[in-house]
């Protein structure tokens, strides 16, 4: 995979809060060289800890991100990432118009749940006029409509020791010498239930185009782009993240991004 620098806003404790840029690509050979014994990488996830704990701090469980009005809309959703996936299912379900597509929420639910798009249309929506952030520096504000996560949890009655929800997809990533892998994510149950959480299927007043991951995909407002993933496969309620991918919590998390990239 080429080479990625990704600029990481770090929380740290004492005098204030300040912010870094870290070279994602070439931990390794810098592994071994901090007095402590600690690796680079190692003192990553811890920093990335720190992150999420306090972003959590100062900006609280219930706070909204940034709503706007329809005039703030100067252009269309720039389609980013996969735009077109290749997976048979998912070309036979577009071929189709999606009619026979089912999102399946299972893992620690009592209820486990195959919703069709109606379905999912005939719940309770929201709509919202948001800015999304990408890691690559743009932004965009665009209006999403669609069902908040946490009625279809409410549905699949989630289980106690449920801590994450883990979203599969359809579109893949090629990473080189190590071949395709499917896209995954996930966010904790703070962030699921959130009001602005949602699962859209509407984009700008119509249907979400296939460019910008229909039919289905995540709206996590208060978190980066690459969070808010498209072409929604499944949903998995796990208590922890070890048995997805690397563990680490979402495709990109494994090529060395934030897990918690709050904004």
């Amino acid at each position: 995979m080429s080479r990625i620098i990704i600029n990481r806003r770090r929380f740290l404790t004492g005098a204030g809060v300040v912010a870094s840029t870290i070279p994602l690509v070439g931990c390794d050979a810098l592994d071994g060289m901090l007095s402590n014994g600690a690796t680079v990488r190692e003192t990553m996830a811890r920093a990335n800890d720190l992150t999420y704990r306090v972003q959590r701090f100062l900006i609280g469980a219930d706070s909204l991100a940034k709503e706007f009005s329809e005039s703030e809309i100067r252009q269309g959703q720039r389609p980013n990432g996969s735009t077109d996936p290749t997976d048979a299912t998912y070309v036979a379900l577009r071929d189709a118009a999606f009619t026979d597509y089912r999102l399946g929420i299972g893992g620690l639910v009592d209820r486990p749940l195959s919703l069709s798009l109606d379905e999912l249309r005939n719940m309770p929506s929201r709509t919202q006029i948001t800015r999304h952030d990408c890691v690559e520096g743009w932004s965009c504000i665009a209006k999403w409509t669609g069902v908040p996560l946490a009625a279809v949890l409410d549905e699949a009655r989630v289980k106690p020791e449920a801590r994450y929800v883990v979203f599969r997809c359809f579109d893949t990533m090629n990473l080189g010498l190590s071949g395709e892998a499917a896209y995954y994510e996930s966010i904790d149950m703070l962030d699921a239930r959130h009001p602005q959480t949602i699962l859209a299927y509407g984009l700008n007043g119509g249907p979400l185009p296939i460019a910008n991951g229909a039919p289905l995909r995540l709206r996590v407002e208060r978190q980066l782009g690459y969070k808010m993933a498209k072409y929604l496969r499944s949903i998995e309620l796990a208590s922890n993240l070890a048995a997805y991918g690397q563990g680490k919590g979402g495709l990109w998390e494994d090529l060395g991004y934030d897990w918690y990239a709050g904004i």
